[in-house]
């Protein structure tokens, strides 16, 4: 199970979350290029995690001063369309949804 995060993060992309990750799942960073294409801070109209990339120990969840940071098994239904646009971010569109899903 990764974390998701949803849309009251948009607009506020406040970056307490990033620092609080010991992964760097959590993207884009302030101040980065990505070689690989994707979007910068700039570009972006709110914060992504790498659900491959995130270890599951909920560190952000506390830090994000809008609370739009969930558990994928704990994110409302009316915004079930974050995993998908999460995983796009660190994917470039080429979404899997059984990659991401709990077993």
């Amino acid at each position: 199970m990764a974390y998701i995060i949803a849309e009251p993060c948009i607009g506020t992309k406040d970056t307490a979350c990033v620092d609080a990750c010991p992964v760097d799942c959590i993207h884009p960073k302030k101040d980065t290029s990505y070689e690989d294409g994707r979007p910068g801070i700039d570009q972006v109209d709110q914060l992504f995690i790498d659900p491959v990339e995130c270890i599951d120990c909920g560190a952000c969840v506390p830090v994000c001063p809008v609370a739009a940071i969930f558990a994928l098994d704990d994110l409302p239904e009316k915004w079930q369309g974050y995993i998908e646009k999460n995983a796009n971010y660190v994917t470039g569109g080429k979404f899997q949804p059984d990659t991401y899903r709990a077993a």
